[in-house]
């Protein structure tokens, strides 16, 4: 789905975090935040995020 080379350069663009794909999204623990991936392509906007909640959160900090 996401080349692995690519994930690495990925940053959330609010927090500048790093990005853990979870779930077909790239979620970010320090902004709470999950992207979507539209057609392969990630899709780094803030208006098209949704909040994670607190268990996601949770999930991301013990993988």
């Amino acid at each position: 789905m996401i080349d692995k080379r690519l994930l690495g350069i990925l940053r959330c663009p609010v927090s500048r975090g790093p990005l853990v794909l979870k779930n077909e999204e790239l979620w970010c623990r320090q902004s709470g935040l999950a992207y979507p991936i539209r057609d392969g392509i990630p899709v780094l906007l803030e208006p098209d995020a949704r909040r994670l909640s607190v268990e996601e959160i949770d999930e991301i900090e013990h993988s």
